[in-house]
Order: C-alpha cells, then sequence, then structure tokens
C-alpha cells in the first residue's frame, strides 16, 4: 500500500502542486527540488528507497519549500490511486504530474531476456499509462504532464517509443482543458545533465511553455 511519510512544510497559500514520481533518486528528484524552488508543493512519489526519500524531502524543507513523500508502485493501478488522492488530501488536486520512473535497460535486442523485457514494459508502459491515465482524470485545468523517458537505444527503444506514443495520444484529448502533455528524452548524443533536464521540464510546466503540446523533445547539452 502507498504510505504518506510524515515530512510537509506550512500547507498554507499553496496554490501550485507537483506530483513527480521517481522524484526520490537521480533525475527525479533534480526535478522535484527545481520544482519545489519555482513555489510549488511536490509530492516525492518513490517505490522502495524510503530513506532517500526523506531526504529528497527535507532538501525541500531546508530552502523553505514544501513536500511530501508518497510511497507507491507506478505500475500498480491502485497506489496510482492513494497517490494522487493522499495529494488530494494534503495540498489539493494537483497541476503538474511529472512522471519520471522508468526502467532503462542498456543492451542490444539480441542480449536482452524476455523477463527483463517484461519488468522494462511493466515498469516504463504500464506504468506511463496508469499515472498518465490518471492524471488525465485529475489534473485541475491549465495543468502539464510531462513524462521523462530514456533514450531510444537496444532493448529500451520499444518502451521509449511507447511513452512517446502515449504522450502524443493524450495530448488532443486534454486540449480543451488546456492541459498540456509533452515528453523529454536525453539525446543519444551529448544528453543533458540532470540539472538540464530538469530546467526543460520547468519550462515546459511553467506559464511560458505552456504553448508546446504533444511533442518529444530531445534534450541535450
Amino acid at each position: 500500500m502507498a504510505s504518506v511519510l510524515t515530512h510537509a512544510g506550512e500547507t498554507a497559500g499553496i496554490d501550485r502542486v507537483a506530483i513527480v514520481t521517481g522524484g526520490s533518486r537521480g533525475l527525479g528528484r533534480e526535478i522535484a527540488v527545481k520544482l519545489a524552488g519555482q513555489g510549488y508543493a511536490v509530492v516525492v512519489n518513490y517505490a522502495r528507497h524510503q530513506g532517500a526519500a526523506e531526504a529528497a524531502v527535507e532538501e525541500v524543507l531546508a530552502a523553505d519549500g514544501t513536500a511530501i513523500a508518497v510511497r507507491g508502485d507506478v505500475a500498480d493501478e491502485l497506489d496510482v490511486e492513494r497517490l494522487f488522492a493522499e495529494t488530494t488530501e494534503t495540498f489539493g488536486r494537483a497541476d503538474v504530474v511529472v512522471h519520471a520512473v522508468g526502467q532503462v535497460v542498456v543492451s542490444p535486442v539480441a542480449d536482452c531476456d524476455l523477463d527483463t523485457f517484461d519488468a522494462l514494459v511493466r515498469t516504463t508502459v504500464r506504468g506511463t499509462f496508469i499515472v498518465n491515465r490518471q492524471a488525465a482524470r485529475e489534473l485541475r485545468a491549465g495543468g502539464a504532464i510531462v513524462n521523462v523517458c530514456g533514450s531510444p537505444a537496444g532493448s529500451y527503444a520499444a518502451a521509449s517509443g511507447a511513452v512517446e506514443a502515449i504522450t502524443r495520444a493524450l495530448a488532443p484529448e486534454l486540449h480543451e482543458r488546456d492541459i498540456t502533455v509533452n515528453t523529454v528524452v536525453p539525446a543519444l548524443m551529448r544528453p543533458a545533465t540532470p540539472a538540464g533536464i530538469a530546467d526543460v521540464v520547468a519550462f515546459l510546466v511553467g506559464e511560458d511553455g505552456h504553448w508546446v503540446n504533444g511533442q518529444v523533445i530531445r534534450a541535450s547539452d
């Protein structure tokens, strides 16, 4: 079951809320901290690394931001429903969802066994679909969804392609509610740093980037 850690800043006066899946470590954490610095109340989703999630929340709080951590498997629809329910209960409905969870497999297609591929599809494809579906149901009008996935190479190419397809299918469906849907992918050549990708995500969910919709952005330095 998903659970909320009891770490939160002052919730009064919050008017922007962001959920970041995979927000406890790496790129997801970079994005969570970036959005918190821009005034979002941030929900840091994690699956296994509770200590890392707590540390991410503490980093936000130390910078006078607002955050909680919520455990949940993005490929489990009940966990994702709880993630959104806990967000709404604590801060109100979300404005932004950044889906930064993905199991990256860096191997040639010929060398990838089916168990590994099945796990890749479950986390990256099924997880993206469930999180995006719930976001489509619950985001406030004027919001944004950003899917972050790895470069489409080797065995990961099928999963990356599916994430891009979900993005392009969902973007026109949410157009009438003024919700944008985009994907950010590190470029194969000279991929952007985590901080650089966080900057791209922050642009896409902000007012200046709200005209961008249904796009797959290859981020490079």
